[in-house]
């Protein structure tokens, strides 16, 4: 650690525990008792799923909330950030599985609708780029009721609109996108995505998270049936191949939808999100970035927050530690991910449910302890 300059925070959620904004402010308050000299950055971030509206807000866009339709059609409360011309859209403000009435699952008819409402409403405030972050959705729907919000119409054999869900799908028989394209006509949309997950097959949006849904075996199969048909429609009708591309099959296929209807282009979450949030102008004459997440494990190293802090920091030389509730990560492979160290709050309690319930006072003993040894090198 160099022994001048400012430390930079940077973390994502503790999923369950903590937001991103408050891991950051833990952090902050533990290293300040025992490193108080050292000037301090905070900049919670997000890759795209829960969480990534108040990354944006805490990085100066501003919130706004509107009324919306919640995944099962009930109306709720959700917020979008935005700067200028550009809005942040996080699913699962909207759709997501955290707006479920009483968390009851609703697999077959969970709809993305409101997503569609955030991104109408944000248009009509005057956004002309749109970053829609997927993640944590509710629905299987393949971004259809997004699409409907818009002024998309998915009809069955006898010219009549589908119903809400993924399982209406399998009697979808044409699409009329008219009106969609008078709504959006010079907006960009750019999916911050982050799984690489295609639409159909055994890694696609049915078969891996619809049973994170509350989806059953034979729900999973009626599920994959109405993306497959949805696939077949819009190829048929747009001459579109989009169901392999990485992030199609994310948020339930909401991913494919947004290419397929809104034109969008899918980025890695993180690295898109870091430069939209002004990361690496924070890292000049930075000494250390603390990053982190609930659970260092190989979902980590597959493109998550910490990771996408840990690349962008090692181009600008500056060295990079996480924080985390667990860690299931090996030396080797925390190196290979260019942290040079890593403190889990299991180090201090072994016990995972007081981690979760005490993560903050936890997670303040170990900045305090990454304080002691900023304090050490600087002498």
């Amino acid at each position: 650690m160099s022994p001048r300059g400012h430390v930079v925070i940077a973390p994502d959620k503790f999923k369950g525990s903590l937001t991103a904004t408050e891991v950051a402010a833990h952090v902050a308050a533990g290293l300040a008792r025992t490193s108080p000299g050292t000037p301090l950055v905070t900049v919670p971030v997000a890759d795209g799923g829960d969480g990534t509206v108040d990354a944006a807000v805490a990085c100066g866009f501003a919130r706004v909330r509107t009324r919306v339709s919640g995944p099962t059609g009930e109306p709720v409360t959700a917020a979008y950030a935005v700067r200028d011309d550009t809005a942040v859209i996080e699913l699962a403000e909207a759709s997501g599985l955290r707006r479920l009435p009483g968390g009851e699952p609703a697999p077959l008819t969970a709809s993305s609708h409101g997503t569609g409402e955030l991104i109408a409403a944000a248009v009509a405030g005057g956004a002309k780029r749109i970053v829609l972050g997927l993640g944590g959705s509710a629905c299987t729907d393949g971004g259809t009721g997004m699409a409907t919000a818009l002024g998309a119409r998915f009809l069955d054999g006898d010219g009549r609109r589908l119903g809400p869900g993924g399982a209406e799908l399998r009697r979808l028989a044409s699409i009329e996108v008219a009106d969609l394209g008078r709504l959006i006509a010079g907006v960009e949309v750019v999916i911050a995505r982050d799984v690489d997950s295609p639409l159909l097959g055994p890694d696609g949006a049915a078969a891996v998270f619809s049973p994170q849904k509350g989806a059953t075996a034979g729900q999973v199969l009626t599920l994959e049936n109405g993306l497959a048909r949805l696939e077949s429609i819009t190829r048929r009708t747009f001459n579109t191949w989009r169901a392999k591309t990485p992030g199609a099959g994310a948020a339930g296929g909401v991913g494919f939808g947004a290419m397929v209807f809104l034109h969008a282009e899918a980025r890695p979450g993180i690295g898109y999100l870091l430069d939209l949030l002004g990361f690496t102008d924070k890292l000049d004459g930075a000494r250390l970035v603390i990053t982190g997440e609930g659970s260092l494990d190989r979902q980590t190293l597959a493109g998550k927050a910490p990771t996408g802090v840990a690349k962008a920091a090692a181009k600008r030389g500056v060295p990079v530690v996480a924080v985390s509730g667990r860690r299931s990560l090996t030396g080797e492979q925390l190196r290979k991910a260019r942290f040079q160290h890593a403190y889990a709050l299991t180090d201090l309690e072994p016990d995972p449910a007081r981690c979760m319930a005490e993560a903050g006072p936890l997670l303040e003993r170990l900045a305090e302890a990454i304080g002691r040894e900023l304090e050490a090198a600087s002498r």
